[in-house]
C-alpha cells in the first residue's frame, strides 16, 4: 500500500470515484496538494480530498475506497495519513461531514471524530438528508 498526493496523471482514475468535483477544481487539488491517491499493488483504488473550512481548518470533503477494497483498513489508512500531514503542517483541528443516513458517521467516530452539529438544506432543488459535521482535535 502507498499513499501519495494526487497528480495530473490520476485524472481519469479520480473521476471514476469522485463524481462531485468539477474538472477545474481537480486542477486546484493537484496544484495545492489537497488530495491523495491510495495505491494497492501499484493500482489506484482510493482517494481523499480536502479543503480549508473558513480558510483555516482542514475539512475532508471526500473519502472513497473502491468497493473491492472496502473493509480492509484502507479508508482508515487514508485518514491517518491525512491527519499526520495536517499535524505536521501545524493545524489543530480537522473536520469532515456525512449525511445522517450514511454509515460513514460511525467510521469517523471510531477514528476519534466528535459530532459538531448539522446542516439541513430544505431548498427543493437541492434538498438532501441532514449533513452531520464532525471535528477532531490534533496536536
Amino acid at each position: 500500500m502507498k499513499i501519495r498526493h494526487v497528480q495530473e496523471s490520476d485524472r481519469a482514475f479520480w473521476f471514476t470515484l469522485d463524481r462531485h468535483l468539477p474538472e477545474y477544481q481537480f486542477d486546484q487539488k493537484v496544484r495545492d496538494k489537497q488530495g491523495y491517491v491510495l495505491l494497492v499493488d501499484g493500482a489506484a483504488v482510493g482517494l481523499l480530498r480536502y479543503n480549508l473550512f473558513w480558510d483555516e481548518h482542514p475539512f475532508c470533503t471526500m473519502l472513497y475506497v473502491a468497493d473491492a477494497y472496502q473493509g480492509k483498513g484502507y479508508g482508515k489508512a487514508l485518514m491517518v495519513f491525512w491527519e499526520e500531514e495536517m499535524r505536521r503542517l501545524g493545524y489543530k483541528m480537522l473536520m469532515t461531514s456525512t449525511q445522517v443516513d450514511e454509515q460513514a458517521q460511525h467510521f469517523y467516530r471510531k477514528l476519534g471524530y466528535q459530532d459538531a452539529g448539522g446542516l439541513l438544506i430544505s431548498i427543493h432543488e437541492i434538498q438532501q438528508p441532514m449533513e452531520l459535521f464532525l471535528i477532531k482535535q490534533i496536536e
